[in-house]
């Protein structure tokens, strides 16, 4: 009777044990995808990041990247976005890498939960005494009141990053990160 119990009392051990690692690898895999719940960091989004080929993004983010018509090909810049989903995401790769996300997708958000749609004031409230604020130089019609905020991180490991967000009349309409001084670039790769 006690070869029994201790029997199923490892049987029972074991498949709690399998059970666990189970959903541990589902969640883990769940992360590893890109989807309109990844968050944009300084230096990429979900699981890409800033400095990888288009091949180990694809692979990191389990979707194909394909190239689009970015306009600065005879300049090494090219531009790639997700097949299928997630829309409005567009990656600027130059010599070869990954460079600067830009989002027009009105559902992703930044880490901090900044979005498509915010306020200027809540973007500024989101990173107190780190926004930098500069008329957007592509809006010459005064009337559309568009900036760019630019978020400048603190930590000296991140000095080389930035998230810039384009706001019209008080109101976010896109956002990227990346690197200096791709993510500075105005009109991407033009």
């Amino acid at each position: 009777m006690r070869e029994l119990n201790s029997s199923t009392k490892f049987f029972t051990l074991l498949i709690g044990t399998l059970i666990i690692v189970a959903v541990w690898v589902t969640s883990v895999n769940a992360q590893a995808q890109l989807t309109e719940n990844s968050k944009l960091a300084l230096n990429g989004i979900g699981p890409i990041r800033v400095g990888m080929t288009v091949e180990e993004a694809s692979q990191s983010a389990g979707v194909r990247l394909v190239q689009t018509q970015s306009g600065g090909e005879e300049y090494g810049c090219f531009y790639f976005k997700p097949q299928g989903e997630p829309k409005g995401i567009a990656f600027m790769v130059t010599k070869g890498r990954i460079a600067r996300v830009g989002i027009s997708n009105e559902r992703i958000t930044t880490i901090k939960g900044a979005k498509i749609g915010d306020t200027e004031d809540q973007i500024i409230s989101l990173y107190p005494g780190q926004i930098q604020i500069t008329k957007n130089p592509l809006f010459a019609r005064p009337e559309a009141k568009s900036k760019y905020l630019t978020f400048v991180p603190k930590d000296a490991a991140d000095k080389n990053y930035r998230i810039i967000f384009v706001t019209a009349n008080n109101r976010v309409i896109s956002f990227r990160s990346g690197k200096i001084p791709e993510v500075d670039y105005i009109e991407g790769c033009l």
